[in-house]
């Protein structure tokens, strides 16, 4: 069997045929491209250093041998709690040519957490950072970890199945405990190969990304796509407005994906330079109207807003490249994907009605037949395979005719006040329309008349707030039973490592009436 796989052609916007569409099966094969066309070239650029294609592929070919000798083998899980540099790179690669399966563990979380994710996973191994709090058996420390890696010691060859469990995928827990999703190393190089056929992408990629790598969505948007272009990943040690814009400057980064709160704070600070930038991509979060045009009149460019899923996957729709975009939509599905709405009686709802947001895959078109599910969820040991048809997304939005799609919000975060449905986003667009509203969340709050109360939390851009004036506000542009009753000023909103918010979280900070 070939080690590429065989779609079809893809056709440009200028209607030119052009093969797009191949990409390869396995992990182990996706930097023979450009091993064989310009292996001196820089593959990824760290806090630490930088790597050419060749010396990627010696780093890949090396972790194998450590990860062996540590007693690792097919289907083992290999843990990473590690910061964003090389050495997360090279032992993602190398669990992936022994056929282990990866599961990141974010440095950024408590300990309770940390061991919560270690103990769903049950790995054989952790590699453990300078921020790992784990304290279990098979951790092995940053020293440790460099010994086996400059022994060289070489594992038995391994043909991986490009079918079977590669990456687990913790969901973000902002409304719930994290689910651990399993994905094939097959759906894990897929997402690159569209996003480069459909951008137009090659060797200028220079992909930067600040969110941790030990989020799988982000280890699939950086090595995995960049390698697929034969482009360079920079990997970002920094998050801050000012030490994102010095990496952007200083590697030269082309396409750079971040939060609405971190695009709030560029937005904020023009005399940044940005000027290397192609694209800038708003993900993690609802990324309002106003936000796009300030930053746009601050450095130039119209983020791309994406929708994102875990079981995806990652992308799972995207603006086109250039400034075309729509009001409160959440950008094109992508052509690998058929996304649509259902109602509660889990009937498919016509192009832009409003229901419960599910994805499959693709049935026509040049990347019909290319997107496999999730293989499921990893629960006591094993894989439980995830329900057959299209995956409920657990969000309620819309999809158009022409295949934009808008997210309302979360289902399960839905108010129900007096028998009637409130959705929190909704609300928080209204809110970040005020001019001295920086940042706001919605919940909602038990009361023994109406079932819950709507509850806002806001952080200021400036002044202290007037709860009097942002309710006239709302109920300008919202039927009076949206508004919010019961307000609160926060410093900031709780966010996890994605620039989430942290939903489960609001309800306590919310004041009483």
């Amino acid at each position: 069997m070939s080690d590429i796989e065989n779609v079809v052609s893809v056709e440009g916007e200028d209607e030119t045929p052009r093969r797009a569409a191949s990409f390869p099966r396995t992990v182990a094969r996706v930097l023979d491209a450009a091993l064989a066309s310009r292996p001196h070239a820089a593959a990824v650029e760290a806090a630490s250093g930088a790597w050419s294609y060749a010396e990627l592929d010696d780093r890949a070919r090396r972790a194998p041998g450590a990860l062996w000798s540590l007693g690792v083998r097919p289907g083992d899980r290999v843990a990473a709690c590690l910061p964003n540099d090389l050495d997360i790179v090279a032992a993602f690669h190398g669990t992936q040519r022994i056929g282990a399966v990866w599961a990141g563990v974010g440095e950024a979380l408590p300990a309770g957490e940390q061991q919560g994710l270690h103990d769903l996973c049950e790995p054989a191994v952790v590699l453990a950072g300078p921020r790992c709090l784990l304290d279990v058996p098979g951790r092995v420390g940053p020293d440790r970890w460099a010994e086996l890696m400059a022994r060289g010691e070489t594992a038995p060859r391994i043909d991986a199945d490009p079918a079977a469990p590669a990456g687990i995928a913790f969901t973000s827990g902002t409304s719930g405990r994290p689910k651990a999703v399993v994905h094939s190393q097959r759906n894990l190089l897929l997402p690159g190969a569209v996003l480069a056929a459909t951008r137009g992408w090659g060797p200028e990629l220079r992909k930067g990304d600040s969110f941790p790598l030990t989020i799988l969505n982000l280890m699939v948007l950086s090595t995995l796509l960049t390698a697929q272009t034969g482009g360079c990943s920079v990997v970002m040690d920094r998050r801050d407005a000012g030490g994102v814009a010095d990496w952007i400057s200083t590697r030269r980064v082309t396409v750079w994906n971040g939060a609405p709160a971190q695009l709030y704070d560029l937005a904020r600070r023009p005399e940044l330079d940005l000027r290397s930038l192609r694209e800038v991509w708003s993900g993690g979060g609802d990324t309002t109207d106003a936000l796009r045009r300030e930053f746009a009149d601050a450095h130039g460019l119209v983020p791309r807003t994406t929708y994102g899923l875990t079981e995806a996957p990652t992308v799972v729709s995207i603006d086109p490249p250039g400034t075309a975009w729509r009001p409160r939509a959440s950008g094109l599905v992508l052509p690998h994907y058929e996304v649509a709405a259902y109602d509660d009686e889990n009937r498919r709802l016509p192009a832009g009605e409003l229901g419960e947001l599910r994805l499959g895959g693709a049935a026509s078109g040049p990347w019909a037949g290319a997107w496999r599910p999730l293989l499921g969820y990893w629960e006591q040991g094993r894989v439980r395979p995830a329900e057959p048809g299209p995956v409920p997304t657990g969000d309620v939005g819309t999809v158009d005719g022409d295949g934009w799609l808008t997210v309302l919000d979360r289902k399960k975060l839905v108010i129900v006040r007096g028998g009637a449905n409130v959705y929190p986003l909704e609300v928080e667009r209204v809110l970040s329309t005020h001019p001295d509203v920086a940042a706001a969340a919605v919940c909602g709050v038990p009361d023994d008349r109406l079932g819950q109360r709507v509850a806002a939390l806001v952080q200021s851009a400036g002044p202290p707030l007037d709860a009097g004036a942002l309710a006239a506000h709302c109920r300008r542009e919202l039927s009076p039973y949206k508004v919010p009753e019961i307000w609160s000023q926060v410093d900031a909103l709780p966010r996890n490592a994605m620039g989430k918010v942290q939903r489960t979280l609001l309800p306590g900070l919310a004041a009483p009436s």
